[in-house]
């Protein structure tokens, strides 16, 4: 019979072997508070242009060069719970808004630090998120009375350009200009008059070589496939588009077939090939000119094809053939029969053309308002397009935030910087103890500029005493000029530096839920991870001298 041995008396002794507990404010809410801290002081140094880049493998072995926020928290697979929900708050705000998730993660846990503090002065936890609700309801007040101008007309390209060059500024510094023109060509392209904008809609097609400067837009589709027969170009198109193999139909049935000499025999293939025929035949007589299949081209369907002069492209992906369908306005047919009018898509031209070394078939719209617009990124390094590929995402994501809501605020911590001032000034007229905890807010709210600041290069503490005494002689869209030397500011609005009003909200609003749900736990349970089979053995690294090495410790199986 195995010993009994018996547990401490306490908590841990309803709980199974194995399991951890936290509680009290020292184990559990500043742990949180440690981690949450952590988290943002990683992503804090990629905020703003003058971020830097994190480098991440995740667990696939794929490597990402970015500072983009959003994507790094998406690849690091966080696994502390309390930073887990900071990270949440920051996907929410890709999801809702699509930018500004690195400031979510900056705000939320710059609240924390500083709840940290109070705790640590003897303020108990529910004064502390009582302060916060009351400074983040009044935040959200405050914010329209920042808003310093709003987006007239979304149809003008010059105006689209204006307003989305601060988003991509903090991806790319220095291509802003450039790249900021295509995105808005190509969001104002597919924007109907309707205002209805469907981010989906504008496309990256990226493609190596060349230099950033030497991406383009156009109005239509590039897939970066060849086109199968010998017609590379076709003017005035009409497409037929098949979401099956472009080869004849097996039968269903089994069938045996007894053939006695060899005429039978010429006659049985020759009867495939006549009707392979009638079917290409068929669909060249109801007028179209180009065939899209989503399966593979059998020969002698291509056969045809070159003989009745149509041009036959293959797309693999069933997404890209739906976008295509929604681009030419055609139906995808299950089974090679001749397509209605009604079926057939029609565009300007699709022709097959080299862009680089890459074979790049084009489906191009000469008019303006087409369904879908492509934006191609030509870049000397794939981490390098996909960087500028998440910048695109951002500028488009903000075209679209603009077109719910048109108001700006300056950017470049103007904002925080006059919300900061009116919340202090609030939180001196409240008469409990929140008050200290709504001073706090404010203070969280410098995070931000500090954050710009110290990337630059910059003293923080100098340029925030600088922006005071700008917005207390009431310029409230002073910010940090990035450009200047040493802790500059100047007007953000003359400047063109401007966020979109719903970023800020959002942004306000779901790093205090995140902060506020941080601090509101004080006991952390945690079971013992279930016994499944373990994760096989990994092989040792690559890099090692002889069999006998211990593997590296590299962490992929999680």
């Amino acid at each position: 019979m195995a010993l009994h041995v018996p547990k401490p008396p306490g908590f841990a002794q309803m709980l199974k072997d194995g399991a951890k507990h936290f509680s009290g404010l020292e184990e559990a809410v500043f742990r949180n508070i440690r981690a949450c801290k952590e988290l943002s002081q990683t992503t804090r140094t990629a905020y703003g242009p003058n971020g830097m880049n994190k480098m991440v493998i995740n667990h696939l072995e794929k490597l990402f060069v970015t500072n983009d926020a959003a994507t790094i928290l998406r690849e690091l697979e966080v696994q502390h719970p309390a930073a887990k929900m900071v990270v949440m708050a920051s996907h929410m705000q890709e999801q809702e808004v699509g930018d500004g998730t690195n400031f979510v993660l900056v705000f939320a846990g710059a609240l924390l630090e500083l709840a940290e503090e109070l705790l640590r002065m003897g303020l108990s936890v529910s004064e502390v998120i009582d302060g916060y609700e009351k400074a983040c309801k009044k935040a959200l007040e405050i914010l329209p009375d920042c808003v310093c101008s709003s987006a007239k007309n979304l149809h003008d390209v010059k105006e689209a350009t204006s307003l989305i060059r601060t988003a991509v500024m903090s991806k790319q510094y220095g291509n802003e200009d450039f790249l900021s023109s295509l995105i808005a060509q190509a969001c104002v392209s597919i924007f109907p008059e309707s205002g209805s904008f469907n981010v989906d809609n504008v496309r990256v097609c990226k493609i190596l070589g060349c230099g950033v400067t030497a991406s383009s837009m156009l109005h239509g589709m590039v897939f970066k496939k060849e086109a199968e027969g010998d017609i590379t170009s076709v003017k005035d198109a009409k497409i037929a588009v098949f979401s099956c193999p472009f080869d004849c139909m097996v039968t269903e049935t089994k069938g045996t077939v007894l053939i006695n000499n060899a005429q039978e025999l010429m006659n049985f293939s020759k009867g495939e090939e006549d009707m392979m025929e009638a079917q290409v035949q068929a669909i060249k007589e109801a007028g179209a000119n180009v065939v899209v299949t989503g399966g593979k081209v059998a020969d002698m369907a291509l056969h045809y094809a070159n003989k009745y002069k149509l041009m036959v492209v293959r797309l693999n992906s069933k997404w890209d053939l739906r976008r295509l369908c929604k681009t030419v306005g055609a139906v995808a047919l299950p089974k090679i029969t001749a397509p209605t009018p009604d079926e057939m898509g029609h565009c300007d031209s699709v022709y097959l053309t080299e862009v680089g070394d890459t074979q790049v078939v084009v489906f191009k719209h000469e008019k303006e308002d087409g369904a879908i617009s492509t934006v191609v990124i030509r870049g000397s390094t794939d981490n390098l397009m996909d960087d500028i590929e998440r910048a695109i995402d951002d500028g488009v994501n903000t075209f679209k935030v603009l077109v719910r809501d048109k108001r700006l605020v300056p950017g470049a911590g103007a904002t925080e910087i006059e919300l900061a001032k009116q919340i202090t000034s609030y939180g001196e007229s409240c008469p409990g103890l929140e008050q200290y905890a709504i001073k706090k807010f404010a203070e969280a709210f410098e995070s931000v500029p500090r954050a710009l600041a110290e990337n630059s290069g910059v003293k923080g503490n100098v340029l925030i005493s600088k922006l005071y005494s700008a917005h207390h002689e009431g310029n409230k869209n002073v910010g940090f000029d990035i450009e200047g030397d040493g802790p500059a500011v100047k007007d953000m609005l003359e400047a063109g530096v401007l966020d979109p009003y719903l970023v800020k909200y959002w942004g306000i609003k779901l790093a205090t839920n995140a902060a506020i749900t941080v601090l509101r736990v004080d006991q952390i349970i945690m079971a013992k991870a279930a016994g499944g089979p373990k994760a096989p053995k990994q092989r040792g690294h690559w890099d090692k001298d002889g069999w006998d090495e211990e593997p590296d410790q590299f962490e992929t199986h999680h």
